[in-house]
Formats: C-alpha cells, sequence, structure tokens
C-alpha cells in the first residue's frame, strides 16, 4: 500500500513540473537553405593511372615534390615494348631497302612508259598519213588495218605501261606508309610505359609500390596546384533544382571546429550520379582558410534565400505545417513563409502580442 501512494505523489509530482512553454513571436532572420557534403580538393586535382599494364619498375618522384608538365612520374617494365619497337624499326629499315629495290623498278617503268609513248606517237603519225591516203586508195585495205591495228596496240601499250607505274608508285607508298606507322605506333606504345603529369602541381600522395602489379585502373598517385583550393560538393537531387551558380556557401569543416567560412557556387554539373542520386558542385573559398590540405571533409549550406526582421516563431511550435497552439489548447491557422531548421516566418494569421504554446 505504501509503494501504491509513493508512486502516486511521484506522478503528480512530475506532472505540476512539466508546464506549458509560452512564448511571443519575435522579429527575426529566416534563411532557407540547401544541405551539402564533400570534400576539399585542390584545383586541378587529378588521380594518376597508366595506360597500360605491367609491373611498376621505379617511381622517380617524392611525395610533396613540386612536378611539372610532362615530367616522368612512373616506369613500368617494358622489355616486351621495347622489343617491339626494335622488331618494328627493323621492318621499316627492311622496307626502306625494299624501296630502293621498286625505286629501281620505278625507273625502270619509266623508261617503258617514254619508249611506249615515243611508240605511240609514231604509230598515231602513221595511222594519220594512211587514212588520208586511204581516200585515194594509194594504200590497200590490207596494209591500212596493219597500221590501224599497230596504232591500237601502241594505245594499248602505253596505258598498261602507265597503270604500271602508278601501282609501283602506289607500292612504294603503301609499304614505307606502313612500316613507318607500325614503327611510330610501337614507339608510342613504349612511351606508354613511362607515366607522365598531364599538369604542373605538387605531388600529394604516391598510391603504389615499386615492384607492384599495375594496369589501367590502378590509380598510383595524386597531383594537384599547392596552395590553391576548391571545394567539391554533392547536392541531392529533391534540392538540386534551386541551385544556381554565385549563390553563397556557409561551410563547416572537423578541421576548424566552431568555424564557419563563406564560399560562393561556382560551377554545376548538369548530370547526376545515379548511384548516390546527387549532382556534383564546385564552389571557392570567398577568403580561404589558413592551412588546407586535399580530401577535407566539409558540410555546406547553400543560401537559398533569406528573411531579415520578418515576424518568426521557433519550428517546434508549429504544428503541421499551418497551426499553433494559442489560449494554451486552441489551434490558429496561420500563413507561413520561409522556414529554416530553427525559425518559421509568419506571413498572416498572428500578431506579434498573441502568446503561442509549445505543443505537448
Amino acid at each position: 500500500m505504501k509503494k501504491i501512494l509513493l508512486a502516486s505523489f511521484v506522478f503528480l509530482f512530475s506532472c505540476s513540473k512539466n508546464e506549458t512553454e509560452e512564448i511571443l513571436p519575435k522579429k527575426g532572420t529566416v534563411t532557407e537553405s540547401v544541405y551539402a557534403s564533400g570534400v576539399v580538393k585542390a584545383d586541378n586535382q587529378y588521380t594518376v593511372f597508366a595506360t597500360v599494364s605491367g609491373v611498376l619498375q621505379k617511381i622517380n618522384v617524392s611525395v610533396g615534390q613540386s612536378i611539372i608538365k610532362g615530367q616522368s612520374l612512373f616506369q613500368i617494365e617494358s622489355e616486351k615494348a621495347q622489343l617491339a619497337t626494335e622488331n618494328a624499326r627493323l621492318a621499316y629499315q627492311i622496307s626502306q631497302e625494299s624501296g630502293l629495290y621498286i625505286q629501281d623498278k620505278i625507273s625502270e617503268a619509266e623508261l617503258r612508259v617514254q619508249s611506249a609513248k615515243d611508240k605511240l606517237a609514231l604509230d598515231e603519225s602513221v595511222y594519220k598519213r594512211s587514212k588520208n591516203v586511204k581516200e585515194y586508195n594509194a594504200i590497200s585495205e590490207v596494209d591500212f588495218e596493219k597500221v590501224e591495228l599497230a596504232y591500237k596496240n601502241s594505245k594499248l601499250a602505253y596505258a598498261t605501261a602507265l597503270k604500271q607505274l602508278s601501282q609501283l608508285k602506289t607500292q612504294l607508298q603503301n609499304e614505307q606508309s606502313r612500316s613507318n606507322v607500325n614503327l611510330r605506333i610501337n614507339q608510342k606504345s613504349q612511351s606508354d610505359f613511362t607515366v607522365k603529369s598531364a599538369f604542373a602541381g605538387e605531388l600529394f600522395d604516391v598510391l603504389v609500390k615499386e615492384g607492384t602489379l599495375i594496369s589501367p585502373q590502378t590509380p598510383l598517385a595524386i597531383i594537384g596546384k599547392k596552395d590553391n583550393y576548391l571545394l567539391e560538393l554533392d547536392v541531392d537531387e529533391n534540392d538540386m533544382v534551386r541551385v544556381t551558380t554565385g549563390q553563397k556557401i556557409l561551410v563547416t569543416m572537423d578541421s576548424y571546429k566552431g568555424e564557419v567560412f563563406e564560399a560562393s557556387v561556382d560551377k554545376i554539373y548538369p548530370i547526376m550520379d545515379i548511384r548516390s542520386r546527387t549532382f556534383r558542385i564546385e564552389a571557392h573559398f570567398v577568403k580561404t582558410p589558413p592551412k588546407l590540405y586535399p580530401n577535407l571533409t566539409a558540410e555546406a549550406n547553400i543560401i537559398i534565400k533569406e528573411r531579415k526582421n520578418v515576424l518568426t516563431i521557433p519550428r517546434n511550435y508549429l504544428i503541421d505545417e499551418e497551426y499553433v497552439l494559442v489560449n494554451e489548447d486552441e489551434k490558429q491557422k496561420i500563413k507561413v513563409g520561409l522556414s529554416d531548421y530553427q525559425n518559421v516566418e509568419v506571413l498572416g494569421g498572428l500578431q506579434a502580442n498573441e502568446t503561442i504554446y509549445l505543443p505537448k
């Protein structure tokens, strides 16, 4: 019995302490924003990949080193590529020697063309004279047919000689071009085994070790511009339609707890990542923090709208997005405007001197 009375007393005491909170609307600022998260990146930051597979033979650079465009970063074992290039070079040399032989053939063909041309001119002249005298019956039909046949044969021989000359020239050109292209392809393939930097910057990290078997999918290093950083943020697809370039961003980072940095939207990538259902944007700091490193995490609020000196109430006093409690338990409909995580703008239905109550 004593236990029951004690429990009832505790219950009554607790109820008396849970008093209803009441407040008046007040003037304030309401900021509507879109949440985004991402990382800090160096300008032109990129991951280095090879274009061929093989064993990483040598690392030519070290972390923190300044890199110039085209600098050799990694050397991949390329014995097979070297042998292929040497084989292509030998084939090219053979084609050059073969070209000399074909060039001799071309010279002979040019002589045959000239000879056929001279014979054609002679036979054409005889044919024309014979044709003229044939009108006066000064030449027999048989003799004229012989002259005409000789002329036709000379025309055919000349055309054949020209065609053979053209074929020899084409053959020479094709063989030299083919061997030259093959050599250049192999030289290019061999150069692919030397991984070079695409941009100037600083080497932030080397991701592999010598002796590692790598492929074109293996990240090798990270390079970017030193002391020139940007924000790469992801925005949910539901919020993306409200984001535009130039909007103000408030940024917080674990590296600078309690501090807020201002940034601005620079670039919006107009395609959604189908895996994360987010859009990527880039932003720059209005005032860059004293010290930054690539891949520092960041959280951001992109300011969509901001209203100052407006009538506001705390968000947790709003019921069903359109009602407040007056007279302790009476619902009153209001018209709301902008809202953020803490406050809601009141556009109508509530006066500054009306008391509202926290919903139970």
